[in-house]
This record gives structure tokens, C-alpha cells and sequence, in this order.
């Protein structure tokens, strides 16, 4: 499955509040937490915030103009070029991309969510490996509030090197962080499965079902559990929400094609 290549922007911007079929919670945020200092700062803060918002709703273009506004204000201000890396990534403009995250973190290092953002678009680009100690950073920042999500994006990227273990650790600390991460929970999920640790991958898939309505890419997790454990009820019943729900996703082709592992 594709997994981390489609990624939503909607999802990109929220967190990793999504779903548990990991449809990418990578990149974050362009805004800062940081209070603004002065006014050619709180232009440039007013301007990435909106800036933000426009990428939100898929308007890059507009993205784009209100980071070269808000840098028109404060040349310095490291968010509104963490947003054009952001957008740039969006777009698929790669060395653009890189420039500005390298821009960013040039004149924020420290900063938590730049180096979230940074190391997904690594771990976007080929460069896993990389993309660990930039999510670490972010992740063992203390000021930082939500260090479930870079260790959330280190546990895929580590699947992504194939890398299970390591990827598990991550997941798991990211979900004592927050145990509503359904993202962290879809992928524990698929690791207990590929492990043949079944009964293990239906309690988190069964926790996903508890605070959200399910996903594709969840149902047919959970309905290949239960086809491993014998239950061919719950298998139907799963298989249903599928054909109801979701007729022509990649999901529901692979059940008519019979193609469960």
C-alpha cells in the first residue's frame, strides 16, 4: 500500500490525530508558539499563520505569497520559511523544499517543529536514515508539547528501513505519550500482524475502532486479523463495511482480488 506517499494536507497540518492508516502525519505546522517580539515580527507571524491556513485548504500559490510577505516583514523569520518548505514539499519542488527547511533551522536550530518537518521531508525524500536524529531533536526537546508526533514519524520512517523493532519502540513511546494516537495504534497494529502476534494486533486495531470511525486501510488491517484468527464472522462483517463504504479503494479491490497478505 502506499501509505506514506499519500499524504492529505489537511492531515499533514493536524497531526497525528488522523488516521490510523497513516495516511502521513508527517510535516506539522508552520506557525511558532513563540510570542512575537515586535511588529515586523507580528506581521510576519499574521502572514505565516495565514499562510497556513491557505495551504490547509490546498492553495499554495496563495501559501507562497503570504511567506514572502511575512518574510517582506522579518527577513529573519524562521517560520514563514519553515511554510515554504513546507509548501515546496507539497508541490513536489524538492531542492526548493530543502532550501528553505535548511533556512529555517539555520535561524531557529532549536526549534522542535522545524525539526519535525525537516526530518519528514528527509524521510520523504529517500533519506530515512537521516531523518531519525531531526525527529529525535524534536522529540527530546523539552519546551516541545507534543513530542508524540516525532516520535510517531520516526516509527514509520524506521518501517520504511525495515527496521521493525526500532519502529516499534518509537510507536510505543509515542502512544504512552498520547494514547489517542490512532496513527501510532494502526501501526503497532500492522507490526503485531506481520509478526503473527494476531490477537495482539486485533487489541489495537479494536482501541482505533473506540475513538474514530475507521479508515480503508484500518478495516482491512482489522479484517485480515480476524481472517488469521478464525473468525470468519467478524471477516464478513468487515468485508461489508468495505464493499458499503469504500467501493473502488485499493482496499476493497484487494478483497475482490482476493489478495490478502
Amino acid at each position: 500500500m502506499k501509505i506514506l506517499v499519500a499524504i492529505s494536507l489537511a492531515v499533514m497540518l493536524a497531526g497525528c490525530t488522523a488516521t490510523g492508516g497513516g495516511t502521513g502525519q508527517g510535516a506539522q505546522q508552520a506557525v511558532s508558539a513563540q510570542p512575537a517580539e515586535n511588529e515586523q515580527q507580528q506581521r510576519a507571524k499574521v502572514h505565516t499563520e495565514l499562510g497556513s491556513l491557505y495551504m490547509l485548504d490546498g492553495r499554495s500559490a496563495i501559501a507562497l505569497e503570504e511567506a514572502r510577505i511575512a518574510l517582506s516583514a522579518d527577513p529573519n523569520y524562521a517560520p514563514a520559511y519553515n511554510l515554504l518548505g513546507l509548501t515546496h514539499m507539497v508541490l513536489n519542488e524538492t531542492r526548493l523544499a530543502e532550501e528553505n527547511f535548511q533556512k529555517a533551522l539555520r535561524l531557529a536550530p532549536g526549534d522542535p517543529e522545524i525539526s519535525n518537518n525537516y526530518g519528514w521531508f528527509l524521510c520523504q525524500s529517500g533519506r530515512e536514515q537521516l531523518s531519525i536524529s531531526h525527529f529525535m531533536a524534536a522529540a527530546q526537546n523539552p519546551l516541545y508539547t507534543t513530542p508524540t508526533k516525532p516520535y510517531t514519524n520516526a516509527g514509520i520512517c524506521s518501517l520504511r528501513l525495515k527496521q521493525d523493532q526500532a519502529a516499534e519502540d518509537y510507536l510505543l513511546t509515542a502512544l504512552r505519550l498520547s494514547p489517542t494516537n490512532t496513527q501510532a495504534l494502526f501501526w503497532l497494529a500492522d507490526i503485531a500482524y506481520r509478526k503473527g502476534r494476531h490477537a495482539e494486533a486485533r487489541q489495537w486495531t479494536t482501541d482505533i475502532e473506540k475513538m474514530m470511525e475507521p479508515t480503508a486501510e484500518v478495516i482491512w488491517l482489522a479484517l485480515r486479523i480476524e481472517r488469521k484468527l478464525g473468525n470468519r464472522e467478524a471477516e464478513a462483517r468487515y468485508a461489508t463495511q468495505l464493499r458499503r463504504r469504500f467501493l473502488g479503494s485499493p482496499e476493497q479491490r484487494l478483497l475482490a482480488q482476493g489478495q490478502y497478505d
